[in-house]
């Protein structure tokens, strides 16, 4: 896998794997743990969700500041590490208020600022070189595997650690189970039915534990499952340490990126904060005043206009900063964020009314066969055996394809086994549906990787503005299945009033295909776009275009608000037609501008 590429990019693959399995360790339960252990609402627990994702983004943007005046991109990453470090130990405390969560949230927002576009642009400055040019994109979808492998294993750390102390407490997991608690202690249960409903819940998850009365079982199971939530942000810390003492031990693999422009023989790259750049960030800090007024005064939304603001205020700045020669990859660069904004507005609804989706609407037990899915140690038997049946079907040499065969059948006759001695019913969390976005990342990265290397020797390999609307199309499908899933189902505002949980609830392959389809998207969009602003970025705003694609993501993810907002009050199937219209709209976008896009960047 590695072949052919520099030593500093296992580096950065492993350093950023641990990263990425402690982050989303977090990200799996964040917002389940916010209603489960404060009890807010959905639209209360997506603003403070969609706030720290934005935040995440946003202050990558000050990370490449730092990182581009100092030239210090390796010495911002570990301290980014550090910062995050503290961040995870704040919000693995038990009992701690909300503001004090919030405030963990934000410090582990900064550290991921300092960290996550510089080690982006650390991957790009090792295919500087020309002896490694040709493989930049190849490296960045390997690169974004290593995320993804990471965040696969997360949401079974997280549900596995949850679900242990539980059981320690003496009882069983039971997703809907916190809000009915916290709706008894506020005396809203008033109907028999409900009460009867809320009793037998209990009866069930209590496998050791004897409750003489429902407030003591109601407050017993709140503290238990948030305390479970945040042993798991402990797990997320620990794999913020590993991931550290990598960094830390093999960094001089990495290159500095003095080294790189003195062996390219090129001008060193001055600070982008001079004289000429002073009066363009002014400019800026207008745009930024003006369009905070507008949205404040017109759609009495303060937050978001800050949110956008900042987002108009750095094109103009860069813009006006530029010299004329680079203006055409700016406008290039700015115009994808744009549309970018607008795929992860949809694409992280996947921790927020996705999530709520799978907890509400998606059946809580599945049977022997489809509880492979949700088994972490069945799931990678399962990948063992599918691997084994395509290295026997792909390679060429004889002895390979004998050993191929042979784990497809070893590892298919264990699989078989495991779901024989299986239960016949088996419980599965909403929160290991987060795991298939990154296996499917995991398993199709190769093939797509395979698919562009096909097309590229056939002249035919869609330019990377091209890939971007395409993956933009692919993700509306995604939706458009949740709709059609969703049709005749409750509304999320029954859901919430009613107390009751016991409706006829959907097959979860309905969210497995979405999560499939939008993966597909990803792979068209996300690597594509990281390889698109490293080849396009000129070289003296290298972190800085980073951090702008970065806060375009940030203001997408300021935005995922609009789902959390809708949900409590709209009809399940009108909250994915959202998606679906933003979706066909910045497709739509991009390749009304793809002639331009195209000629500013060099592509056919």
């Amino acid at each position: 896998m590695f072949k052919n590429h520099p030593k500093g990019l296992v580096i950065a693959f492993f350093s950023n794997m641990g990263e990425r399995f402690g982050f989303y360790t977090m990200m799996a339960i964040l917002v389940l743990f916010l209603q489960a252990k404060y009890n807010l609402s959905a639209e209360s627990a997506g603003d403070i969700y969609s706030w720290f994702y934005f935040a995440i983004y946003a202050l990558a943007l000050v990370g490449g500041l730092i990182a581009d005046s100092t030239n210090k991109y390796k010495t911002t990453v570990m301290i980014g590490l550090i910062v995050m470090l503290i961040g995870y130990a704040m919000i693995a405390i038990p009992g701690m208020a909300l503001p004090v969560t919030v405030a963990g949230l934000f410090v582990i927002a900064f550290g991921n600022g300092l960290f996550k576009g510089n080690l982006q642009a650390i991957v790009g400055q090792m295919y500087d070189d020309p002896k490694y040019s040709p493989l930049r994109d190849t490296a960045y979808m390997i690169f974004y595997m290593g995320i993804n492998i990471g965040a696969f294993f997360a949401p079974f750390a997280a549900t596995g650690i949850r679900n242990w102390f539980l059981e320690q407490k003496g009882f069983l997991h039971d997703a809907s189970l916190p809000a009915l608690c916290h709706s008894y202690l506020e005396g809203k249960l008033t109907d028999p039915s409900q009460l009867e409903f809320f009793q037998n819940l209990a009866l069930k998850v209590s496998q050791t534990y004897n409750f003489t009365n429902l407030t003591n079982f109601a407050n017993d199971y709140i503290n238990a499952f948030s305390q479970g939530y945040n042993m798991a942000f402990g797990i997320a810390a620990g794999a913020m340490l590993v991931s550290l003492i990598i960094y830390t031990i093999f960094r001089s693999y990495l290159p500095e990126k003095v080294k790189v422009v003195k062996e390219t023989k090129e001008t060193p790259t001055p600070s982008f904060l001079t004289k000429e750049t002073i009066l363009p960030l002014l400019f800026g800090v207008l745009v930024f005043a003006l369009v905070v007024i507008i949205f404040h005064f017109l759609l009495n939304n303060f937050a978001l206009g800050m949110a956008i603001g900042l987002f108009f205020a750095f094109a103009t700045w860069i813009f006006l900063a530029s010299k004329k020669e680079e203006k055409p990859q700016i406008v290039a660069l700015v115009l994808v964020y744009l549309v970018v904004i607008f795929f992860w507005m949809s694409f992280h609804q996947n921790g927020l009314v996705m999530t709520f989706f799978a907890r509400d609407y998606t059946v809580k037990e599945v049977g022997q066969i489809d509880q492979m899915f949700f088994n972490l140690g069945h799931l990678l038997v399962l990948i063992a055996t599918v691997a084994g049946l395509v290295f026997t079907i792909i390679r060429k040499k004889p002895i390979e394809k004998v050993f191929g065969a042979i784990a497809f059948v070893a590892f298919g006759i264990w699989s078989y086994f495991l779901i024989l001695n299986s239960p016949n019913s088996v419980p599965i969390e909403p929160e290991k549906f987060q795991a298939f976005n990154p296996l499917f990342i995991v398993v199709l990265t190769f093939p797509t990787l395979a698919f562009f290397a096909w097309l590229r020797k056939k002249n035919s390999e869609p330019s990377t503005p091209r890939k971007i609307g395409i993956g933009m199309l692919i993700a509306t499908v995604a939706f458009v299945i949740l709709l059609i899933a969703s049709i005749g189902l409750p509304s999320p505002e029954y859901v919430k009033t009613s107390g009751l949980t016991d409706w006829v609830r959907v097959s979860p392959y309905w969210l497995i295909s979405s999560y499939l389809i939008i993966t597909i998207a990803e792979l068209f969009l996300s690597p594509m776009g990281l390889s698109f602003v490293s080849k396009v970025a000129p070289s003296r705003f290298q972190g800085l275009m980073q951090g702008g694609w970065l806060l375009a993501t940030a203001v997408g993810n300021k935005l995922l608000f609009v789902g959390s907002f809708f949900w409590d009050r709209i009809e399940l199937w009108e909250v994915w037609l959202i998606f679906i219209i933003c979706c066909l709209a910045s497709a739509a976008f991009i390749f009304s501008l793809m002639k331009r896009l195209e000629q500013a960047t060099g592509s056919k």
